[in-house]
């Protein structure tokens, strides 16, 4: 059981991740070890999550066979645990890999094993999370949400926006989509979206385990700026210096558009590439802005409440789609003297006028630095 006295030290404490060698687990995992914590990297390869190791100290994070679908595997992975965090979550539906075995049904099942033991519990959902949503992934979502919570009414629940940072799947799917289509046919071009660094969404998670965050609350987590996905394809055209006509697709047009690609997916036996890939499931996500609802500002269930200044795109995503330009780093002649001078981490100044990046007050990619207004982050120049 928890400390009842108050909060012990970190190094006494063993964390749980569920999901832990994924996207957003390596941050997680990261900013857990710079803590002190130790961790027990729950995943179906524990051999594909070795690169984790060097984050921490000899020891300190270690990685053990486990699958949401088996209870068994589940009960071993949380025995002994004083946390556990959940991140586990698939986009799209592949084999046996089903939004209801993963997201509803794998979630409360991690959420009970949590409880046999007296582990907190820290959820990670998504904004949008709604049981009356079309989209099967956003239902399921919200089922995972209520059975955490019907086992452990003190969980934390985190919903993010779209995540964002080197390897994700967004803004370098996109840029590498630029690379092959003249003309760039876009489902959802006018949903509105807040996308949140990687780092501050484990920074977020690593605060609920050292206690900072209210029991039993769901925080909604986005980035500074809210931009719409044709905006944000715009951008990421304009970083990687690529001229392409983008076409918005009505919502018929773009059902169609996810159901043929579903259609050849199948037909490839799923050998489509992940970037040409397109669901009606996601169709029906796209529908619907992914912002940071008004009842959560106004029931401080966001980064102000945990103290967190969230990082702008443009301190992180030039950094990491340089790649994607003809040239490569070499490339010049477009865009702005800022995206030609690309940082290894943090951009150290705004890039334009009306720029939400503050390196002044904003964490840093790397979660605990600083950005180049109080100090070089590592790896500047």
């Amino acid at each position: 059981m928890p400390d009842p006295v108050g909060p012990t030290r970190p190094a006494s404490q063993l964390v749980t991740v569920f999901g832990g060698s994924g996207f957003l687990g390596r941050h997680v995992v990261r900013a857990l070890a710079k803590r002190g914590y130790r961790i027990r990297v729950a995943v179906r390869r524990p051999d594909l999550a070795q690169f984790l190791q060097p984050l921490g100290r000899v020891g300190q994070i270690v990685a053990v066979q486990a699958n949401l679908r088996d209870a068994a595997s589940i009960a071993r992975a949380t025995e002994h645990a004083d946390v556990v965090i959940n991140l586990v979550g698939i986009l799209q539906e592949s084999g046996n890999q089903r939004f209801q075995r993963l997201q509803a049904d794998g979630a409360g099942a991690v959420a009970r094993a949590a409880a046999s033991v007296g582990a907190r519990m820290v959820h990670v959902s998504a904004i949008g999370a709604d049981p009356a949503s079309p989209s099967v992934y956003a239902r399921t979502k919200a089922e995972g949400e209520a059975n955490v919570l019907a086992a452990c009414p003190d969980a934390v629940i985190i919903r993010p926006s779209i995540v964002f940072g080197p390897g994700d799947t967004f803004f370098n799917r996109f840029a590498g989509l630029a690379r092959l289509l003249p003309v760039f046919p876009l489902a959802g071009a006018e949903t509105r979206m807040q996308p949140v660094f990687a780092g501050d969404v484990a920074e977020a998670i690593a605060l609920a385990v050292d206690g900072k965050a209210k029991p039993g609350t769901v925080y909604e987590l986005g980035g500074p700026e809210t931009l719409t996905l044709q905006q944000l394809v715009d951008y990421t055209l304009q970083v990687t210096m690529r001229r392409r006509v983008v076409l918005p697709l009505p919502g018929p047009a773009a059902r169609l558009q996810a159901r043929a690609l579903e259609i050849v997916d199948a037909l490839t036996l799923g050998l489509l590439p992940d970037s040409l890939k397109l669901t009606r499931d996601q169709v029906l996500l796209l529908e619907r802005d992914n912002v940071v609802s008004e009842a959560a500002k106004a029931e401080d269930r966001t980064f102000a409440a945990l103290g967190i200044v969230p990082t702008a795109i443009e301190a992180v995503v030039p950094g990491y789609l340089w790649r994607f330009r003809k040239a490569g780093q070499f490339a010049t002649g477009r865009g702005t003297p800022g995206m030609t001078a690309v940082p290894d981490l943090i951009a150290p100044s705004p890039m334009g006028e009306h720029s939400a990046h503050r390196p002044d007050i904003a964490g840093g990619p790397a979660v605990g630095q600083k950005g180049a207004g109080a100090g070089q982050a590592p790896g500047m120049h």
